[in-house]
């Protein structure tokens, strides 16, 4: 029986989990990142690579340590409908409701847009580009038998390619040093913990659990059925991918980093990017750039598109078949798409501000779990606290208009007095403590009772 894929076969299998993984987010946040960190973007990385590279390869390593077939395997561990619900909540927050829609909305606004003669309708252009764009993602994701070949071996190398180009470009030919530009406020007192938090938006921590699904049926397809030996060869391809991650994310924020010599400070990567490739290459620098985002989205939508409706055909058994979700999926976001970049922002940041904190944990406790056997007691009662804690955290990222309009500004600074780390995104970290010593004492009572009896 074969226990080991062949290093082409990892090779490809890496390929495609990167392809999966790195989407619009993955290239304009480092970039602005680096750019507002200015002298100070080494230690905004630290805390980028650990929300943006380490955790999604714990979430990879989580699926394939304990054996689990997918997300709501891994979840349900907790408890039924937890692992239902939150499942749901992760797919469509990644999927079709925000991570889908911005794939689409990125490479229109920051490539196809700058190609677009004068005068043509933006909005008209947006809904022709996300039409076309979502009708090839869509004719790629009713294929999902050729994922491995569509993602691993043909989408992801043309883009590390062509971004390559760009990078090589800005880094060999540097116009000033790092040290010379001091970072905005944001990254001046805290870095780190800024860092952290620009992690998230690249919703990779989320992508980790979701897209373990695609990896284990592909490795399933390679010959391995035994399931130790997919769960090895699972986490083998997560941390290269995750290492291959790391690396253009370091590249990426100090191309964003060195940009301030030659540009203003922009008020997002995408136009970071664009400053970058139409300073090293003119008038062929939006072209450049649109190649670049685009294989980076579509590959990623594909993903996304195979791996929530794989999801949801497994969730909910004979009520649709794969190719209905597809289509369904295609067109919400779609739909979505043509709201507008901006829009799509704003209205996922509190939703992910509230996924991250549960992802990271059911990760964590389930780690702890298998290496250590952490009590399913004791991961309840963290589980309970954070996800309990993270409806704070989903509150205080809200629009400050919709924090006015429902009389929550209150109610926030409130928190913020009382509650460590709220206001640095992080109010979640001591519920998750408290979570841990109460489950402890939980389980000491347990022990003590049934000792009695």
């Amino acid at each position: 029986m074969k226990t080991n894929l062949t290093w082409g076969e990892t090779l490809s299998i890496t390929s495609m989990l990167f392809g999966l993984f790195f989407g619009a987010g993955n290239l304009i946040f480092p970039a602005f990142m680096g750019q507002e960190a200015g002298s100070n973007v080494w230690y905004a990385l630290a805390g980028f690579l650990i929300t943006g590279v380490g955790m999604p390869m714990l979430a990879v390593t989580a699926l394939g340590i304990t054996g689990s077939s997918g997300l709501l395997n891994l979840s349900q561990r907790i408890g039924r409908r937890f692992g239902l619900i939150f499942t749901c909540a992760l797919y469509l927050t990644i999927g079709p409701f925000f991570a889908s829609p911005r794939c689409v909305t990125v490479p229109f606004e920051i490539g196809a847009k700058a190609l677009l003669p004068a005068g043509f309708n933006e909005q008209l252009a947006l809904f022709l580009f996300s039409l076309a764009f979502m009708a090839a993602a869509l004719w790629f994701s009713l294929r999902p038998g050729k994922i491995l070949v569509w993602t691993g071996k043909i989408l992801t190398p043309l883009f590390l390619v062509v971004l390559g180009v760009l990078l090589a470009a800005a880094l060999t030919q540097p116009t000033s040093t790092i040290t010379a530009f001091p970072p905005t406020p944001a990254y001046t007192t805290a870095p780190v913990l800024q860092g952290l938090l620009d992690g998230y938006n690249t919703m990779d921590t989320l992508a980790g659990l979701a897209f373990g699904i695609i990896v284990v049926d592909v490795i399933r397809k390679l010959g391995i059925k035994d399931s130790g030996a997919i769960a090895k060869n699972t986490i083998k391809a997560g941390v290269f991918s995750c290492l291959l991650m790391g690396i253009i994310y370091i590249l990426v924020a100090l191309a964003g980093a060195e940009s301030r010599g030659y540009a203003p400070i922009n008020g997002n990567g995408g136009a970071v990017l664009a400053s970058i490739s139409a300073y090293y290459f003119s008038d062929a620098g939006a072209a450049l750039l649109a190649l670049i985002v685009l294989f980076a989205c579509l590959k990623t939508v594909i993903g996304l598109i195979t791996s929530c409706s794989e999801a949801f055909v497994a969730m909910f058994p004979g009520k649709f078949t794969y190719e209905q979700l597809s289509i369904a999926f295609a067109i919400i976001t779609f739909l979505i798409a043509n709201v507008g970049l901006s829009a799509i922002i704003q209205f996922s940041i509190p939703v992910l501000m509230m996924l991250y904190p549960i992802a990271i944990m059911l990760t964590l406790t389930s780690l702890a779990g298998h290496i250590c056997g952490l009590d399913r007691l004791v991961v309840r009662s963290i589980m309970t606290m954070v996800v309990f804690s993270s409806v704070f955290d989903f509150i205080k990222a809200l629009p400050p208009t919709w924090l006015t309009a429902f009389g929550l500004n209150g109610f926030v600074t409130a928190l913020t007095a009382v509650l460590p780390f709220f206001a640095q995104g992080f109010g979640w970290i001591l519920p998750a403590l408290l979570g841990l010593v109460i489950g402890i004492i939980l389980k000491i009572l347990r022990t003590k009772t049934n000792g009695s009896q």
